[in-house]
């Protein structure tokens, strides 16, 4: 029982050290936060740490490798770190403390489909797509002006009734 306990101990202090990495594209939250760390296993004195990217061929995920071996080593645990794709990354992984996060940073969170207001549907919007509120104003008479932003997770929109321009994080 001493040697579970020492390596759940391992595993704990390793969650504890990778809870403060930001994901190299939107610091505000953490790689933990999206939900792009998803394991981490002790197998005989050595830690695996499985992380899975946004999407498979995502620019970022090297960068989020060397950071979580650099914060392990730094701490003294160094680990193996395994990128895996199956199964894909899920904005339902994001959790609600990021979603808010990342609305208070101008990014407009992933949501569940809902209904397009007849506003939205009269400016083009498909029939099943989903109203995109504006983190600046609430409003949610909003336009999509290019399906992909600065990274292909998100969209770019504009806010018809401030006129702010926005990130919408995808949902996947």
């Amino acid at each position: 029982m001493v040697i579970a306990s020492a390596a759940a101990a391992l595993v704990q202090r390793a969650w504890e050290v990778l809870e403060a990495i930001p994901d190299p594209e939107i610091p505000v939250v953490s790689i933990r936060e999206l939900g792009i760390l998803r394991e981490i296993n002790e197998r005989n004195g050595q830690l695996e740490v499985v992380i899975t990217p946004t999407y498979s061929g995502c620019p970022a995920i090297a960068q989020i490798e060397d950071d979580v071996r650099a914060a392990l080593e730094a701490d003294g645990l160094p680990a193996v770190v395994v990128a895996r794709l199956a199964p894909a990354w899920s904005t339902d992984w994001i959790t609600d403390a990021a979603k808010a996060k990342l609305k208070g940073f101008g990014i407009a969170p992933p949501h569940t489909l809902q209904p397009v207001s007849v506003v939205n549907f009269a400016r083009g919007a498909a029939r099943g797509s989903a109203a995109v509120q504006c983190p600046h104003c609430g409003s949610q008479d909003t336009t999509e002006t290019s399906h992909f932003s600065s990274t292909a997770c998100k969209a770019l929109y504009k806010c018809l009734a401030c006129l702010d321009p926005f990130d919408y994080f995808k949902p996947y």
